[in-house]
């Protein structure tokens, strides 16, 4: 039976998203219609070919740093950082209007660094810096709006896990990309910072500053920075080995991982108890993106047999518009798909299909993978469905509603936006420093 591989292309996309709206795991969901298609197409024994294709994907280079990273953002968590840089924080910053919830975007700055991890930074903030704004007589509005905000930093700022995805299932250099995404997670970050002291500046109960009689002397402001400057060098240590040619991605990675074992001695956190839990943990998540990248490969291999990667390409390059609008259309279509799918399965699936389009219209692909990167964020932001959202909701707090969150992140979440129109705009704040690069 032969199908126009325009309908089959919409056919196969189709189910797959029906099948994820049902709310069956995405891995499920990728496995199931890669085996079912290579059955359909070349009989029983062809969906063998899987397996060595799942070999094949997980086995690649790239993929040595995910675990490394993994690792050492597990050990740093656990170590009980986030509390300490979050006093040290209160400390220095307190006595601003609007300080505590700079100094929360700060600490979410660092911790994204750490982790890479929009959940982490998002839960961990939450718990610390929520009950101690709510006791200062910070506005509701404030306190709900900057702590998923600074979570959403977790997957730009490198070392970033979705930007190792993003570079595993592209052509796109990991290293490059973990320094492409420097200057615009710090502008990112500033402007949140911005906006906090401008509104605080205006309207002081947003964000009232410490009485003058709690604030601590310049020698407690010191010793407070005993506690995160450790994790700190850290990370500009793992980030500087890969910008100067040192190490490689998944040497820094090693490097990184063992840097986060004798922080964690140093503090006296490494216990057999806490390394265990984070031992354990790492495997999970590990295991659980091995599965999901493995089952996006085996999908991509279906969807390059049936053709419908090179169709979509002809398509779209056929069309009576400016490279320009081809590249304003997918982005949109990867913000919408960040408003209800998680990052992984998006660049798993998607950025297959996407990125040969983009090298055959001529555009540079790291400018493009940290555009996909950021698009994917501002999705994960907006309201309703917004994944960060949700996590900063399953949080509990009391009197917190959906609806506060909501009206709560707009402000941030048009910031992050403005950020990503620049770098669209001005490719070069992605570029410039990759470019720069020791190879």
């Amino acid at each position: 039976m032969n199908i126009d591989i325009g309908l089959l292309s919409i056919i196969v996309l189709g189910i797959m998203l029906l099948m994820l709206l049902t709310g069956l795991p995405v891995t499920f969901v990728l496995l199931s219609l890669s085996a079912i298609g290579f059955w359909y197409l070349r009989g029983l024994p062809a969906t063998s070919s899987l397996g060595l294709g799942f070999f094949s994907t997980i086995t690649t280079d790239i993929f040595i740093a995910l675990p490394t990273f993994i690792f050492m953002a597990t050990i740093l968590e656990m170590s009980g950082l986030g509390a300490a840089m979050y006093d040290m924080m209160h400390k220095w910053m307190a006595g601003l209007r609007g300080g505590l919830a700079m100094g929360t975007i700060a600490i979410a700055t660092v911790m994204a660094a750490m982790t890479g991890s929009a959940a982490t930074a998002t839960l961990t903030m939450g718990l610390l810096a929520y009950p101690e704004m709510e006791r200062r007589g910070y506005d509701k509005r404030m306190i709900i709006g900057v702590i998923p905000a600074g979570g959403s930093l977790g997957p730009l700022i490198p070392p970033s896990v979705p930007m190792i995805v993003v570079a595993a299932v592209s052509e796109i250099s990991i290293g490059k990309l973990f320094i492409a995404g420097i200057i615009p997670g710090f502008i990112t970050s500033i402007g949140y910072m911005a906006y906090i002291g401008i509104r605080c500046w205006k309207n002081p109960r947003m964000g009232p500053p410490l009485p003058p009689e709690e604030r601590v002397d310049f020698r407690e402001k010191m010793r407070s920075l005993r506690g995160s400057i450790l994790p700190i060098l850290l990370i500009f240590l793992v980030l500087g080995l890969i910008y100067f040619g040192i190490a490689t991605p998944s040497e820094a990675g090693g490097v990184g991982a063992v840097g986060a074992l004798i922080c964690a001695a140093i503090y006296r956190n490494l216990t057999l108890k806490n390394l265990q839990k984070a031992t354990t943990t790492a495997i999970r998540i590990t295991a659980m993106l091995m599965w999901l990248l493995a089952a996006g490969g085996a999908f991509s291999q279906l969807i390059g047999v049936l053709g419908v990667q090179s169709y979509l390409r002809e398509f779209l390059l056929a069309l009576p518009v400016s490279p320009w609008a081809i590249i304003v259309g997918i982005l949109f279509l990867v913000f919408i798909l960040g408003m209800f799918i998680d990052a992984t399965p998006i660049t798993v699936i998607f950025l297959p299909i996407f990125y040969p389009i983009v090298m055959a219209l001529g555009f540079d692909l790291l400018w493009f993978g940290l555009l996909f990167t950021m698009d994917i964020l501002v999705g994960i932001m907006t309201p309703p469905f917004g994944m960060v959202l949700f996590y900063f909701r399953g949080l509990n707090l009391p009197g917190v509603t959906m609806m506060d969150i909501y009206r709560a992140i707009v402000p941030f979440f048009l910031i992050m936006t403005a950020v990503m129109v620049l770098v669209f705009f001005i490719p070069e704040l992605a570029t410039w420093m990759p470019n720069m690069m020791i190879k």
